[in-house]
């Protein structure tokens, strides 16, 4: 085994330039080289791709990745031929290519010369790519973005349900299955779907430290557009996202920020197909900084600087608002991540399921009712966040890194009547919901509480005078500390835990802040504590510059060429020769033989030309 790791670090050095693996990737390689199932689960930015992409690249035959977005495929694939020594190394086979090119890729995967081949689940049901795939020799097949097995989750493709019967069709190998975002229901569900019941699970924590949330009232249009060009115009040239429910308003919100001196371009599945790839790839290679987006756009960017994601329009559900968020910062650099709240925008959404089946109508709404839960709750949003992904922050607080901590709102003594709601709920044995307790509390007498006879009960009444918004907040509070439990599956009933019945036995004090009513909140301060950089910043964009220029004689995106944090290692160690080169983070022997000589050239006629002493001399 420990022979195995050094091969595995000194590959991950050759490869992909880093001296170490992230949290569990070591062991999620391991794994797949010994030939088991695996299921991993983490959260964008911390290293999923690389869990196959180097035991791809060390095994013998090619590894399928089933992928499912065609523009995600080409960034995909775009990015590893980047650190590998030919173009042949990776390659993608779906409905874009011409027959020519089609046959080239077959050529290059039975050669031999390709060690993944990123294929669309639509692409590997045709029988003309299940008998290929038989005649040439496979490692692994990797499963990417696999919430979309799940109907649980938030972007379900019904043909990923018939993955695993297609693979076990072409050769029995072992399989990998990734998400970034997966619920303990949807894992469950990815897991029977795939039968990898039996496969080691890799859960890491879904927290990204580096992104701060908050949420703002979303008022008229007049004075969201200007909370929303006065947030980007403070970011100037960084690379950002607004995500957009309907394509008009994606059109209108990228207009009047063109108009207010933004770079912006829209993004939807209503452009044509020329136009929707040219945006992409103008905000990919850097001539345009935002990019105004329906979700169509959320699974397809693979850009790691992308530095503030806004949800203009609530999504339709957390796992969807992680997912998205999780777009900022994957580089490990900082990231802002702004949601525009108002409760009408609920009320649209679940509009929009009266047409649909009553199980999907069902699931809907309560993955709807969660994402309004987490906009209106004063507590910690990471700690919301993490709560609803089965996760517990083991902190009071963020450090700052939510407005919820950075503007923590008056609290209020709240320890009587958490018992009182924990034994109410605790009387209505899991029947009922999260209204209906509050009814029965402020004394409602609503049809549900008049047939269960919760009127005749003790503490009926007893909270008038606190208001629906204090037993909201109250009730959240208890799920959030994981004193109630709510059941998604079964219309969000309530049910006291174990923890709960701990706590009447022996209340300790609580402190809660009302919950926000988004109807009349001031403007909150956009301003946020920028951290100070500790690299040459002239050099760096000297560097940026040239990373641009290459990127675009090479016709590739610039984080291809270099990421940001490996530029900017470059203007913290000032690599003047070949082999320092490929010790900067995140470059390695390939991508420094491919890419380096300029970045040489330049740095060292910089150090002359300032005199300076390096880290190193």
């Amino acid at each position: 085994m420990t022979a195995e790791v050094v091969d595995l670090k000194k590959s991950l050095k050759e490869f992909f330039g880093f001296d170490s693996f992230k949290g569990m990737q070591e062991e999620v390689i391991s794994t797949i080289m010994q030939g088991n199932d695996c299921f991993v689960i983490m959260p964008t930015g911390a290293g999923k791709s690389l869990c196959y992409q180097l035991p791809a690249l060390i095994s013998p035959g090619t590894a399928i990745i089933i992928s499912p977005l065609i523009a995600l495929m080409k960034n995909q694939v775009d990015a590893i031929r980047g650190f590998g020594e030919s173009e042949s190394i990776a390659h993608f086979l779906n409905s874009s290519l011409t027959k020519t090119q089609s046959e080239k890729v077959k050529a290059d995967v039975t050669s031999g010369k390709t060690k993944m081949l990123y294929v669309a689940p639509e692409t590997l049901k045709k029988d003309e790519t299940i008998e290929f795939l038989r005649s040439v020799t496979l490692s692994f097949v990797a499963v990417d973005e696999a919430h979309c097995i799940s109907e649980w989750g938030h972007d379900f493709r019904p043909e990923y349900r018939r993955i695993k019967q297609i693979v076990k069709e072409i050769d029995d190998v072992p399989m990998v299955a990734l998400t970034a975002t997966a619920t303990p229901k949807v894992q469950l569900d990815i897991q029977k779907s795939l039968n990898m019941q039996d496969a080691e699970v890799f859960k890491s924590s879904f927290n990204r430290d580096n992104l701060y949330y908050e949420v703002l009232p979303k008022g008229s249009k007049a004075q969201t557009m200007k909370d929303l060009i006065s947030f980007v115009n403070k970011r100037k040239g960084k690379s950002g996202i607004i995500y957009c429910l309907s394509r008009k308003k994606t059109e209108d919100v990228a207009e009047i920020l063109r108009a207010n001196g933004v770079n912006a371009l829209a993004y939807h599945a209503g452009l044509d197909a020329k136009t929707r790839a040219g945006n992409q790839d103008k905000f990919l290679m850097e001539d345009a900084d935002v990019i105004c987006a329906t979700i169509a756009f959320g699974m397809g960017i693979d850009k790691p600087d992308v530095r503030f994601v806004i949800h203009y329009d609530v999504p339709k559900s957390l796992e969807g608002y992680y997912q998205e968020t999780g777009r900022a910062g994957r580089d490990g650099l900082d990231g802002d991540c702004m949601l525009f709240y108002n409760p009408k925008d609920t009320e649209k959404l679940e509009k929009f399921l009266k047409d649909k089946p009553v199980a999907e109508r069902e699931i809907g709404t309560q993955l709807i009712s969660e994402m309004a839960f987490f906009a209106e709750s004063s507590q910690c949003r990471r700690k919301s966040l993490l709560h609803y992904f089965g996760e517990t922050f083991p902190a009071d607080d963020c450090g700052k890194m939510c407005d919820n901590c950075r503007y923590p709102r008056e609290a209020l003594d709240a320890t009587e009547e958490l018992v009182i709601a924990l034994e109410t709920i605790k009387h209505t044995v899991g029947k009922v919901d999260l209204q209906h307790i509050v009814n029965i509390l402020i004394g409602k007498l609503s049809p549900e509480v008049k047939a269960y006879k919760h009127n005749t009960f003790q503490h009926f009444g007893v909270g008038k005078d606190q208001g629906i918004n204090f037993w909201k907040t109250l009730l959240r509070y208890g799920q959030i500390n994981n004193l109630i439990i709510k059941n998604i599956e079964l219309y969000g009933l309530l049910s006291i835990s174990e923890q709960g019945l701990a706590y009447l036995e022996k209340p300790t004090k609580v402190a809660i802040a009302l919950d926000k009513e988004f109807e009349g909140v001031s403007d909150s301060d956009f301003d946020k504590i920028q951290l100070e950089a500790v690299f040459d910043k002239e050099l760096y964009t000297k560097l940026k510059e040239l990373q641009k220029e290459v990127a675009k004689d090479m016709g590739l995106p610039p984080y291809v060429i270099f990421q940001q944090t490996s530029l900017e290692d470059m203007a913290f160690k000032y690599p003047m020769n070949m082999e320092e080169m490929e010790n900067i983070s995140g470059v390695g022997k390939n991508k420094a033989k491919k890419f380096g000589m300029p970045f040489i050239v330049l740095i060292s006629e910089y150090v002359e030309e300032n005199n300076i002493e390096r880290p190193d001399d």
